[in-house]
């Protein structure tokens, strides 16, 4: 059994572990309060997406999301189930899918007034919303190096 070398990264020393794990860690925070909604967090999302913008495409949504549309279908037909939303074909390209949300599904807005995480978090007002853009910075930084630009 060798030691490790001082130079050796640790767990700690890793960024991309610090988000994982932080995402984990909101993921145990909102559980109890999306359980009352019957809903997990994804499916959360996907209905907060829906608030700011109805009517979009399946695409559209996966964009905004960052989910492949084979990810993002299961949520749509399970939040479709439960009378959520609802999805047609566009009658102008009957390739798109349109979904938009149920009197439902809007109502839940309401019901999830009480998942604000902001006080959990420990950060200052002033803090949140600084920690929010460096956080969408570095995201949007990689998802660009992933595609190959910049």
């Amino acid at each position: 059994m060798s030691q490790a070398r001082p130079s050796s990264p640790k767990l700690a020393d890793f960024l991309c572990f610090a988000i994982y794990s932080a995402n984990l860690a909101y993921g145990r925070a909102y559980k109890p309060i999306l359980e009352k909604l019957g809903l997990t967090y994804t499916q959360y999302i996907t209905i907060v997406a829906l608030w700011e913008n109805d009517n979009q495409t399946v695409g559209g949504l996966g964009e905004k999301l960052f989910l492949e549309s084979n990810t993002l279908t299961p949520i749509l037909k399970k939040l479709e189930a439960l009378g959520y939303l609802h999805r047609r074909r566009d009658p102008a390209d009957e390739r798109q899918v349109i979904v938009s949300l149920t009197d439902a599904g809007r109502s839940l807005r309401e019901k999830g007034l009480e998942l604000n995480l902001v006080k959990a978090t420990g950060l200052s007002v002033e803090e949140f919303p600084k920690m929010q853009k460096a956080v969408t910075t570095l995201r949007d930084n990689l998802a660009k190096a992933a595609r190959g630009v910049g």
